[in-house]
């Protein structure tokens, strides 16, 4: 994954070329496969900070059961190539009995 400096009102191009939104780490990126070559204008510079932002600031803060996905997917829609990381890593069973307490809550 190679992240990327794109400032707010060049997002929708960045999205076009294929750069995907990395929430957890509020980052733009582009997925493992992809050219690298369309996103030269927003590559650091050598010796320049991966961002203009505050790193400090920007500090990944994860749950215990945070699975970080390799692609650009949805852990809430079912994904071939997720499934098994997501119930190898509890995921799967956690979101099943979040949804069976909201619901129990739902039928009080």
């Amino acid at each position: 994954m190679t992240f990327l400096n794109v400032p707010y009102a060049e997002k929708d191009q960045a999205r076009e070329l294929g750069a995907r939104w990395n929430p957890s780490r509020k980052r733009w990126y582009v997925p493992p496969g992809v050219a690298l070559d369309a996103f030269a204008r927003w590559m650091p510079k050598e010796g320049e900070p991966p961002s203009d932002r505050d790193t400090r600031a920007a500090k990944l803060v994860t749950g215990t059961r945070y699975v970080e996905i390799d692609h650009a997917c949805n852990p809430f829609e079912p994904c071939a190539r997720c499934a098994p990381l997501l119930a190898e890593k509890g995921w799967t069973a956690a979101r099943e009995d979040v949804l069976r307490a909201l619901k129990a809550l739902a039928q009080r």
